[in-house]
């Protein structure tokens, strides 16, 4: 039992952990300490580190583990409530007082006749309150740092008191708040009122015992030396001077890549083909087919085989 009277289906920690495994990921225990405390504590969890490390994944695999409904709301330049809240349907709106007008009732309708909550047209934000699943759903609010600080202030009602006001409505409240995981890049600073209000917590690049764990779980038809072999290069490659280094989800993408081109382990000509899919930027790219990448893939095989 919650301190907040709920139910969960992962008393602890461990439970968490190995409910994440069996989804296909896999949570240290830092990680997985943060999940079962905002559970507990009905509390949103912000999840801040580099792009590709899991933090989406971690909001989908909760929503898997607690058979409950994802609602994502992904963040941009410009988001505004209407967007991530809800917006009046206009043109069924217009339809109901034309056939207020029909009916000569024009004149004497009221403001509710048209404002009312039938004509409303819900966005991520006001689903995941008004939810009334048996299981509250996980809402993602992903990305946040790159939404304007408008609409950070916005949330603080949200995350505050899970409600909202609507002015021709009245205050919406959440009868069982949802699970809320927040993501950021660190594009920029999310502000202090916000973190606050959350619980936090840092995800960074895998070692490299964990990593092959991940690929394992994910893809379980690598060839065990060629995902020895895409580990140690990946870690190597995060350690050059680049522009982005590759996350986990590029590991996975370029291990795929590989198995597809039938490879039983990396050789020199196919590494730099293949680069494209682990560095999104020329200049890293141009770097490591220079020679950079026959360095790396030298120091990576020994050490897998090693």
């Amino acid at each position: 039992m919650t301190s907040k009277g709920r139910m969960t289906r992962l008393p602890d920690i461990d439970a968490v952990q190995a409910a994440f495994a069996r989804e296909g990921y896999v949570a240290d225990r830092d990680l997985a300490t943060s999940v079962f405390l905002a559970l507990a504590l009905g509390r949103p969890l912000l999840l801040e580190g580099e792009a590709g490390v899991g933090k989406t994944e971690v909001a989908r695999t909760l929503s898997a583990v607690l058979g409950a409904e994802l609602i994502r709301l992904q963040c941009y330049e410009g988001l505004d409530a209407s967007t991530a809240l809800y917006e009046w349907d206009y043109p069924r709106q217009m339809l109901e007082i034309r056939l207020l007008e029909a009916r000569g009732e024009a004149r004497s309708a009221a403001t509710r006749d048209i404002f009312g909550a039938e004509f409303l047209i819900r966005r991520p934000l006001l689903r995941a309150l008004e939810s009334r699943a048996s299981e509250p759903p996980v809402l993602l609010i992903d990305e946040v740092d790159r939404a304007d600080e408008e609409f950070e202030a916005f949330l603080l009602e949200i995350l505050s008191d899970f409600a909202v006001s609507i002015p021709e409505i009245g205050t919406i409240r959440a009868d069982r708040p949802p699970r809320v995981i927040l993501t950021s890049n660190r594009t920029r600073e999310v502000h202090d009122a916000l973190k606050r209000r959350c619980l936090y917590h840092w995800i960074d690049y895998p070692t490299p015992e964990r990593e092959l764990a991940i690929l394992r779980a994910r893809l379980p038809h690598v060839p065990e030396t060629l995902a020895r072999e895409i580990v140690e290069f990946v870690q190597r490659l995060r350690r050059a001077d680049l522009t982005k280094s590759p996350g986990v989800a590029e590991t996975l993408d370029w291990a795929a890549a590989l198995v597809a081109l039938g490879a039983g382990q990396l050789d020199a000509a196919q590494v730099e083909r293949t680069l494209g899919v682990l560095l999104k930027y020329q200049e890293d790219l141009g770097g490591m087919r220079a020679g950079g990448a026959r360095g790396i893939l030298e120091e990576a095989r020994a050490t897998a085989r090693g």
